[in-house]
């Protein structure tokens, strides 16, 4: 057997076999066995008819297509690796010379990876912007903490006000028909947390304990129900408490039970500005380096193979699926829900997975130009850090790694460690 192979673009090539009449035979005979249980010849038993017979009887190229199938993968697979091709999609198969005796010829045309042309990957002239943090975001962040720690207590010398917590049962009507999902008992609402159809909990202030009012709202124009999407219905609310909130005073107290290091307020506020000026210099380097990814692939040329894309389509479709187990929730109800094909489904994903893969093709591209390779040390951390997160002993998660998953750290660190270097060369 022997094979050339022709590079027809970027992204595809042709292979040209040709394979010797022995090999073709032992094709042919595999496709006999194979066919022979299921063929009936007046005069034999199933599975007993010779192989002339059979020929003889339904033409000579009954074999043909079998004995092709048969041998295929491996001539296949064999001239893959001998033109080193990382092809991504299934050949098409052309068939230009076959029979019995004779040589087999055929191409096959199919996609690979393809190449980058990159543009300008350094002195891009952009810099990280870190926000600076102020007196007002350190006290800000100060009243969340003070309003997480904050217990509801009962009143019922007053009305119902912003940001009381009341306690009501309520029934939806659209007309004189209740509505499904429309209905609660002892539903505990925090007034102006916008958690209910707007106008909702405008109108329960000045509400008092014990009172039964009507409560009229429209539904928004995009809510999820198509039968209440823009329609005015009627709650038939009762107030059942009412509960205002009681902030902890910003003292030593409340510094201890908040903090696992401070114990004063000075402390404090000096270990939440330290903690907000860790995640403002987190945020700018996520920011910076969405920027310079984003401009690095702008500047490259790639023609993608459609059978990337659908690869990376069904990956980010099966990650979704996982999310939507997590929450309890199958596919197919999460798209009766909203209404969606499957089809409709992976159209919305296909832009960013095209530009998931771009991303990909492009950061290799460059790691390859500037022959960018993880260190041993630097593998071994990103193993540490896997292990890490799934709260792993690191030596006995290597125990379980075998050779492709060391490999899959490897370019894994490695494209990391080409991200890095297109970011600290961006200014």
């Amino acid at each position: 057997m022997s094979s050339t192979c022709e590079k027809l673009s970027s992204n595809k090539v042709k292979l040209d076999f040709v394979v010797d009449a022995e090999k073709f035979e032992q094709g042919i005979q595999t496709a006999y066995k194979k066919l022979v249980k299921r063929i009936n010849i007046p005069g034999f038993r199933r599975g007993k008819a010779p192989m002339k017979v059979i020929e003889n009887y339904y033409g000579a190229s009954v074999f043909y297509e079998d004995a092709l199938d048969a041998i295929f993968p491996e001539i296949y697979e064999e001239a893959v690796k001998e033109h080193n091709l990382d092809v991504v999609d299934r050949p098409e198969i052309d068939v230009t010379q076959i029979g019995r005796g004779q040589e087999l010829k055929f191409t096959c045309e199919v996609f690979v990876r393809p190449d980058v042309e990159l543009g300008e990957y350094k002195n891009l002239g952009i810099e990280k912007q870190v926000e600076e943090v102020t007196d007002d975001d350190v006290s800000a962040e100060i009243e969340r903490a003070r309003n997480r720690a904050a217990r509801f207590v009962d009143v019922t010398d007053r009305a119902a006000q912003m940001d009381d917590q009341v306690n009501i049962d309520y029934a939806g009507f659209l007309g004189d028909e209740q509505f499904d999902g429309g209905t609660a008992q002892g539903h505990d609402l925090v007034l102006g947390s916008g958690s209910f159809i707007p106008g909702f909990e405008d109108q329960l202030v000045g509400a008092k304990v014990g009172d039964e009012l009507d409560v009229n709202v429209t539904f928004p124009e995009d809510y999820h129900a198509e039968e209440l999407a823009g329609k005015p219905v009627v709650f038939k609310v009762k107030v059942n408490s009412i509960r205002e909130k009681d902030m902890p005073a910003l003292d030593a107290d409340f510094v201890k039970e908040t903090s696992e290091t401070a114990n004063t307020v000075e402390e404090y506020r000096s270990e939440v500005r330290e903690t907000l000026e860790k995640q403002a210099e987190e945020k700018a380097d996520a920011a910076f380096e969405n920027e310079v990814l984003e401009q690095v692939c702008d500047n490259a040329k790639v023609d993608i193979p459609d059978a990337m894309i659908e690869d990376q389509i069904t990956n980010m479709m099966r990650d979704m699926e996982m999310r939507l187990m997590y929450q309890g929730m199958k596919l197919e109800d999460y798209l009766k829900y909203t209404g969606q094909t499957m089809e409709q489904a992976r159209n919305v994903y296909r832009k960013p997975a095209e530009e998931r893969v771009k991303l990909q093709l492009v950061v290799e591209a460059v790691r390859k130009a500037e022959n960018i390779e993880a260190t041993e040390e630097e593998v071994e951390a990103e193993i540490q850090k896997y292990a890490d997160q799934n709260k792993r002993p690191v030596e006995e998660f290597k125990a379980m790694l075998g050779e492709s998953d060391q490999n899959y750290f490897k370019e894994i660190a490695s494209m990391q460690k080409a991200v890095d270097f297109l970011k600290a060369n961006a200014k």
